[in-house]
């Protein structure tokens, strides 16, 4: 097992990787201080690891609620069947949540953590590469609203995030390759070697090699562990880990939650960026192409949807939260494993990407 720290002062904690993790109870134990614990899963992870995940908090009192799989289902409605849950068990506020799941699991249960009585404590239990590599560690929570991913919500970290890799011996390969996406991003915006060693092992991390496995995870973890430590609210460097996010939670609203997976589509809007980017001559062609075989091999699209054109994406990205009175902010690259965050693009060249998409 490894373990490393999110670094925040009296509210720092852990992220424990590993196999067999879900058989060690003092793992989560350890973080909950009150008798009650309420278990958030959904339909498709609960048959798989509830039992398991049950039988470690077997000294508490628990209660859990099973949600229905996919994007499309983080709203606001169904938000309020956990607090409906919460309230009709009597929880109150020293309580802990459990996110068992992916990143709408994650997403949803640390923003009914981080509202329900103003705030109570909540754990993460990623179980797919996404969440693992991503949004189980930061604190960023909520839910989508039909204008706009992730426009309501709320920062609020976990006590801990426990990372079982096992549980990725049952996630399905789409699923892994979106995963894959963020593992890129890590590369692109932060670390050169990181990236290098992703298109020497991508084969490996598709065949699911469990040290492949674990150092990607791990790796990715630490980036973005470093970062929220110096950013935690996102005022600055923290914004870096948008990259293609833009681009990508338009096309996710464009096409309806669900139907391109998170991943999918931030593959696609960090190819969108590769190239903008390149555009203004701070990439090379040949970079791009790396980024471009790399998503490839990964098993990802490299093109939004064909009835997307250029002023479908902007009417999309000006609801976006990186808007700065008005002004379009962008997270492109430098080179490949340096990122800025910037409003100052051409608008020409951004409209010759979309258009040549």
């Amino acid at each position: 097992m490894k373990t490393l720290t999110v670094d925040l002062g009296d509210r720092s904690y852990p992220i424990h990787i590993g196999q067999d993790l879900l058989g060690t109870p003092a793992l989560l134990t350890k973080h909950i201080h009150g008798r009650q614990v309420m278990i958030v899963s959904n339909e498709t992870v609960a048959p798989l690891y509830l039992t398991v995940v049950r039988e470690m908090l077997a000294n508490h009192a628990l209660a859990t609620v099973i949600l229905p799989d996919g994007e499309q289902y983080k709203t606001l409605e169904t938000l309020n069947t956990i607090y409906t849950a919460l309230l009709k068990h009597r929880f109150n506020r020293g309580c802990t949540l459990v996110a068992l799941g992916g990143g709408v699991v994650g997403d949803i249960t640390g923003f009914a953590a981080a509202s329900y009585q103003r705030g109570v404590a909540f754990l993460q239990v990623p179980t797919t590469l996404l969440a693992q590599v991503d949004s189980s560690v930061g604190g960023k929570t909520g839910v989508n609203h039909p204008l706009g991913k992730n426009m309501i919500g709320a920062f609020h970290q976990p006590g801990a995030v426990l990372i079982d890799t096992n549980t990725l011996d049952t996630l399905d390969d789409r699923q892994l390759s979106a995963g894959l996406a963020e593992v890129i991003k890590y590369g692109l915006i932060h670390d050169t070697g990181f990236f290098s060693w992703l298109e020497e092992n991508m084969e490996a991390l598709r065949a699911r090699d469990k040290s492949a496995l674990a150092y990607a995870i791990e790796r990715s973890c630490a980036i973005k562990a470093e970062i929220v430590a110096a950013d935690e609210r996102e005022s600055g460097r923290r914004a870096l880990l948008n990259l293609g996010h833009t681009y990508g939670h338009a096309i996710e609203t464009s096409t309806g939650y669900g139907t391109w997976l998170h991943g999918e589509a931030v593959a696609t809007g960090m190819l969108m960026a590769a190239d903008l980017s390149a555009r203004h001559g701070w990439l090379t062609a040949a970079d791009v192409q790396r980024t471009r075989a790399l998503l490839q091999r990964a098993g990802l699209p490299l093109s939004p949807p064909a009835d997307m054109d250029e002023s479908r994406f902007m009417k999309l990205m000006a609801v976006d939260k990186k808007v700065v009175d008005g002004g379009l902010r962008l997270v492109l690259l430098k080179a490949i494993g340096t990122a800025i965050t910037t409003g100052e693009f051409d608008p020409a060249l951004l409209s010759e990407t979309l258009s040549a998409t």
